[in-house]
């Protein structure tokens, strides 16, 4: 019996050998799936994330272009406005200077301005959690950042209400928004006239610790029954200055976007 000795403590080595990758790879894989609890917890986050960006003031600059089939620039519409604090009226916006239009083909409306606002720098907040569903898409990296992927979609879409569908990127380490890429929903096709919207991304950065909107990118083609018009649109979110780091604030009715009185074609 004891000349097989050896041989049995070699057959034991190796099934140790064995099972301590095997032991790793399936921590491996349990730490690749996010927490059951990921979207709660990103909308958590993303209710601070808002709560720290309205004690900053910024610059918003909104540009959209109309392009002829060759990706010429048929007409532009440009705007900037600051987000400022004042103790009098609180939190509000102005216009730095005079928006400029000259477009041809397509009229901005105010779902176009609620959309820079509200949409495009999307801030999936615990209050409107409830309005998705989400599925998780696997993992990805933004500017080398380690992300899970969330593609969310309106649960319903709930007359006079406005929406995002797409897909999030969220930070493992932070649990943040870091990129967003969808469209606002729904689009609005009437018998008198057509509203439609852009797909864009809009890019966070890392700003006092936590990732903000900074920018919003859209090269789109509008499909309307009149024909195919591409578009181009950019919003910058600059000049991000903390005003009230201890204070207790009381923010006021934010500034109507200017109505155009009209709709797309």
């Amino acid at each position: 019996m004891r000349r097989y000795a050896p041989i049995l403590a070699l057959a034991g080595l190796l099934a140790l050998l064995v099972s301590v990758p095997l032991a790793h790879a399936q921590s491996a894989a349990a730490s690749a799936r996010p927490p059951r609890d990921l979207a709660k917890r990103v909308a958590r986050n993303e209710s601070f994330v808002r709560a720290m960006r309205d004690q900053y003031t910024f610059r918003q600059r909104f540009q959209f272009e109309e392009l002829s089939p060759r990706g010429q620039r048929t007409g532009i519409y440009q705007e900037e406005r600051e987000v400022v604090f004042s103790p009098d009226k609180g939190r509000d916006e102005v216009l730095a200077k005079l928006p400029s239009n000259s477009l041809k083909r397509i009229r901005l409306t105010d779902e176009d301005f609620h959309d820079v606002k509200e949409i495009q720098n999307f801030l999936f907040t615990e209050d409107v959690l409830w309005l998705y569903q989400i599925r998780y898409q696997g993992e990805d990296r933004i500017e080398g950042e380690p992300c899970w992927v969330m593609r969310v979609s309106p649960r319903n879409l709930l007359e006079g209400m406005r929406f995002f569908e797409g897909v999030l990127w969220v930070s493992k380490t932070d649990e943040e928004i870091v990129q967003a890429s969808g469209h606002a929903v729904p689009e609005i096709r009437t018998t008198t006239h057509e509203n439609l919207f852009p797909a864009f991304t809009t890019i966070r950065q890392r700003i006092d610790g936590h990732w903000l909107p900074v920018r919003t990118v859209a090269d789109d083609d509008l499909n309307y029954s009149s024909g195919s018009q591409r578009v181009r649109l950019q919003v910058e979110f600059a000049n991000y200055r903390r005003f009230g780091a201890d204070s207790s604030i009381a923010f006021g009715e934010e500034a109507p976007a200017p109505a155009s009185g009209a709709t797309k074609p």
